[in-house]
């Protein structure tokens, strides 16, 4: 331990593409919509995270409002830095004489590409980082739920996120095999949001199509519990006079059936190029579903009737890759799948 090493303050970030939580002393300390607010003719930061998001879509001509991620990768390099530095200031260091010497482990999707990888590591050390190390998502999710990642063991990860779906078959500390494609929870929301223009001719936002998706979203259409029917406010597009219609989740599921499908094939193609001594495995200990997609209501009897395996959904599931990233940053030096 050095001599400047009190000021060391280590943080591992959840950098997703709709949030961002940050993890400090084993705590969440920000969980905040991934979102910039900027004015367009001086730059300056208008707000970020929950601020940022209730402009979203409200905003006059001065003012944009930004998400730096898509597909689970940074788009927008300065709002990206722009974003991660705000959300640090946001962080109480009980220390505030000298600049904290940050160490960081961020969590990244396993189909990133090296200069994909490049602009994580570029962005947070411009944010204040000293030391970057990065941890795939499913593994990273896979420690948050509570598996021992170096054990022989097979086990199966789906994480549905915002802006990717990881798959991947993790043993012995490393990911076996995986998949990673580019249909989350953003799709979703996407996908509502043209069910409404095409079905009720009625223009919703992304705000909008966001709660219907938590309020009455599902993936098979006879549900155990079926949630209320939802009233759905937006534009009439042949009046252009705001309205009210009531959608139920069934609509939704029919709607969301296209990508819900995408996800499906891409768990049945990872367990086809499973080893077979690991898919002996996987047969006992089943599928784990985290991030936000694994609350889409009816989506693990949907898995657990396409592939006959049991399905575990995360106990907190959007936040079990914050908490496998924040195990791993106490192991900073020791585990080997921390990518350097």
């Amino acid at each position: 331990m050095g001599l400047f090493s009190f000021f060391d303050k280590e943080l591992a970030i959840d950098l997703g593409t709709a949030n961002t939580i940050i993890m400090y002393n084993d705590k969440v300390v920000v969980d905040e919509p991934s979102i910039v607010a900027i004015k367009r003719d001086t730059n300056q930061i208008m707000a970020v995270g929950k601020r940022a998001m209730m402009m979203h879509g409200k905003t006059h001509e001065n003012i944009r409002t930004i998400r730096p991620l898509r597909d689970g990768v940074i788009a927008d390099f300065q709002a990206a830095e722009y974003m991660l530095r705000e959300m640090i200031k946001m962080i109480n260091f009980h220390n505030s004489l000298f600049p904290p010497a940050l160490k960081m482990v961020i969590c990244i999707p396993s189909g990133i590409t090296e200069v994909e990888e490049r602009a994580v590591k570029d962005s947070a050390e411009q944010a204040g980082a000293k030391e970057v190390r990065l941890i795939h998502e499913p593994m990273a999710a896979a420690i948050g739920i509570g598996i021992d990642v170096l054990e022989p063991m097979g086990n199966m990860i789906v994480d549905i996120g915002g802006g990717t779906s990881e798959i991947a078959v993790i043993a012995l500390g490393g990911i076996v095999t995986n998949k990673s494609i580019r249909i989350a929870g953003d799709d979703f929301t996407d996908e509502i949001v043209e069910y409404m223009r095409k079905e009720h001719n009625l223009n919703v936002g992304e705000r909008t199509a966001e709660l219907i998706k938590i309020e009455v979203g599902a993936a098979i259409q006879d549900l155990d519990n079926p949630p209320e029917d939802y009233a759905v406010h937006g534009r009439d597009m042949l009046t252009g006079i705001p309205k009210e219609i009531q959608v139920n989740y069934k609509e939704i599921a029919h709607c969301l059936d296209k990508s819900v499908s995408k996800i499906e094939t891409a768990v049945l193609n990872t367990l086809e190029t499973t080893p077979p001594e690991l898919s002996a495995d996987i047969y006992r200990t089943g599928i784990y579903l985290t991030g936000g997609g694994a609350l889409l209501r009816g989506l693990d009897k949907r898995l657990h009737d396409r592939t006959q395996l049991p399905i575990h959904v995360a106990e907190d599931p959007l936040r079990a890759v914050a908490r496998g990233t924040g195990i791993a940053l106490k192991n900073f030096d020791g585990f080997p799948f921390l990518i350097k």
